[in-house]
């Protein structure tokens, strides 16, 4: 059933501080893969805490990029700018208003204001465009990938696709949990019932798409610096490399249609035992999707935006 719109706040997860080492153990002992599984969601991180203020706590070499540049370039120009304006219009208000200033100057053309006016806004356009190319390139410029995962959007959910090259050969959906009936520790709006799961230090190659009778989404993740619109009949290409083990949040991020609120992203990154035990279980689990997918550019060019 899809949740309502009241109570949208997000009830924060609680995980004993022990996860790390019942991970280890259950390889050991050989627990269920699922418990082999657990992981904490990190406020700031893995999601947004209640009244942060500023980007996710970057986990990825991109993210972290893209915070410095926010926070180092981006918000210096923007409070210059801000400060700047304000001190014009108050100097304005105050040296030419009707009792200090009677008379108005007819001044129409200054052509040394003209050029500083033009000339200043074009250079703060190329300060910020350089770093902001290069930033781009290396979002969209894929490395050596270790992982391919196939993301589809369809209506409103997520479907996920394992390609036999790279040891999968399944697929699954991803839907938001009932909010009805939650269970303790579940994240509220951003739970779902099936994660994607990739290892951790092992750059990921996502190829986005959404179905071909459905509707633009957006596939984001802040916390791992990826953002990539799925586009029905266009394969994107976007790719992470997460530093840290842990799980974190996603959402679509395009008005998609009435349910856009409630098809959020979950990736789960865990160590490479946990990943291979995940992969084994999945593909008896996913047993019915094994003969669908190879990966996609094998028989499809790859376009990229």
């Amino acid at each position: 059933m899809r949740p309502g719109l009241i109570g949208a706040q997000a009830q924060h997860t609680s995980v004993s501080k022990g996860a790390a080492c019942l991970s280890a153990l259950a390889a050991i002992v050989g627990l269920s893969p699922a418990a082999a599984l657990a992981q904490a969601a990190k406020p700031g991180m893995s999601y947004a805490a209640p009244g942060q203020i500023g980007m996710m706590e970057p986990a990825s070499p991109i993210a972290a990029e893209m915070g410095f540049f926010h926070n180092a370039l981006l918000l210096p120009i923007i409070f210059a700018i801000s400060i700047f304006v304000l001190a014009l219009l108050i100097y304005v208000a105050w040296r030419f208003n009707e009792t200090a200033n009677p008379t108005p100057s007819r001044t129409t053309h200054h052509t040394g204001l003209e050029v500083a006016w033009t000339a200043v806004p074009l250079m703060i356009l190329v300060v910020i465009a350089i770093p902001s190319f290069r930033l781009l390139t290396k979002q969209i410029a894929l490395p050596e990938t270790d992982v391919t995962v196939k993301v589809t959007g369809k209506q409103w959910y997520w479907t996920y696709t394992y390609p036999k090259e790279a040891n999968g050969g399944f697929e699954f959906d991803s839907n938001l949990l009932d909010q009805e009936k939650l269970a303790a520790g579940k994240m509220r709006l951003l739970d779902v019932d099936n994660e994607a799961v990739v290892p951790v230090g092992k750059a990921i190659r996502l190829q986005i798409t959404a179905d071909a009778v459905g509707v633009i989404h957006s596939f984001t993740i802040p916390a791992l610096g990826v953002r990539m619109d799925a586009v029905p009949g266009r394969l994107n290409e976007a790719w992470f490399k997460a530093d840290r083990e842990g799980v974190y949040y996603g959402q679509c991020s395009k008005l998609c249609g009435k349910d856009h609120a409630y098809m959020p992203i979950v990736f789960r990154v865990v160590s490479d035992q946990a990943y291979a035990a995940w992969l084994a279980d999945s593909k008896k689990k996913y047993a019915s999707a094994s003969s669908l997918v190879t990966v996609a550019d094998a028989s499809v060019p790859a376009l990229r935006q």
